[in-house]
């Protein structure tokens, strides 16, 4: 089997928005692949087909060769999920969360005990393993939501924007958790709106705008189309950042503006400003304001389709009809 997840002409409706518009892309096994895109974008709508829980409209999912429509049970054994909110019981502790989650995926109990146990050790929660988890952060809550997805071995894992709330620290330990369990044989599905986090993490990366992937590249290519640094230029008003946009562009540089900023995305920092600031300070008018910063996923999204990133109105979490079938995760 040469791919772990593929994706092929999948589509979703919901009411008049169209969350998913004929989505393509394939993970291959013990990878980290990012769908990167804003909220409304259609990646929860994309993990909730993946995971069995909505049915998508038309095209077709499979996830370790097992079909998410005709297939689902063997899916569902396949895969642990975590959503956009940890889904632990705040009134039980760390361990009885971690049993539960064993119990309904009919876990041996000596297996279980184990497993609950490895799991406390591996995330760091073994000394708060008796503690109810409403005492606990949010990063420790996290990391414990990723565990629980763990309980049951599963060789695919979903995340739903992980880190979503998480202080720096508790970011970066998340990070180093689903890199370890990529090295373990882990398959990673990631959906994030965070440019570096799909950039650390990811082996391939889709960026997803209006339910379609409007590129799927490795992170280096993505970066070397859009550059590593970007520089913004504040004019004193927009004709004079108009003007200096034209000089700027008469020199092959790629820039856009935007009222009286000039924005510039480049790999080559240090070179490119000195040029461009020799170039607009022709006219005697040079820039009020310079400062440098790393890509965003507005800026991706400006590089390749030409318009800001925008949230949808998000309409992709339907009310389920019938409980959730068992087994699910």
């Amino acid at each position: 089997m040469a791919h772990a997840i593929s994706v092929e002409g999948l589509t979703k409706r919901f009411r008049r928005l169209q969350a998913l518009d004929g989505i393509s892309f394939q993970v291959d096994r013990a990878t980290v692949f990012g769908l990167l895109g804003p909220n409304g974008a259609g990646k929860t709508t994309t993990v909730r087909v993946l995971a069995t829980i909505i049915r998508p409209d038309g095209g077709r999912a499979e996830v370790l060769g097992h079909d998410v429509v005709h297939d689902p049970e063997s899916v569902r054994a396949s895969i642990g999920l975590a959503g956009q909110y940890a889904a632990v019981d705040p009134n039980l502790t760390a361990l009885e969360n971690l049993r539960l989650v064993g119990q309904l995926t009919a876990l041996g109990r000596r297996a279980l005990h184990e497993r609950a146990w490895e799991l406390l050790e591996i995330f760091g929660l073994k000394e708060a393993a008796n503690r109810p988890v409403r005492t606990f952060s949010g990063g420790m809550r996290r990391r414990l939501d990723v565990a629980a997805a763990l309980v049951h071995r599963p060789p695919v894992l979903f995340l739903d924007e992980p880190t979503t709330g998480l202080d720096i620290e508790g970011r970066r330990e998340l990070w180093k958790m689903i890199r370890d369990l990529v090295q373990s044989g882990t398959t990673v599905l990631l959906t994030t709106q965070y440019l570096e986090e799909a950039d650390r993490l990811a082996d391939r990366i889709a960026v997803i705008d209006g339910g379609k992937v409007v590129v799927d590249d490795r992170p280096e290519s993505l970066k070397a189309r859009l550059g590593t640094t970007v520089l913004e230029l504040t004019f004193s008003d927009e004709p004079t950042a108009l003007d200096a946009l034209t000089r700027i562009q008469s020199m092959g540089i790629q820039a856009e503006a935007e009222r009286e900023l000039v924005r510039i995305t480049t790999s080559d920092s240090a070179a490119v400003l000195l040029n461009v600031l020799r170039a607009v300070d022709v006219n005697g008018a040079p820039p009020k304001a310079i400062s440098m910063r790393e890509p965003t996923l507005d800026d991706v999204f400006l590089a390749i389709t030409g318009h800001h990133a925008k949230a949808r109105e998000d309409q992709s979490r339907p009310v389920l009809s019938s409980p959730q079938p068992k087994g699910a995760p």
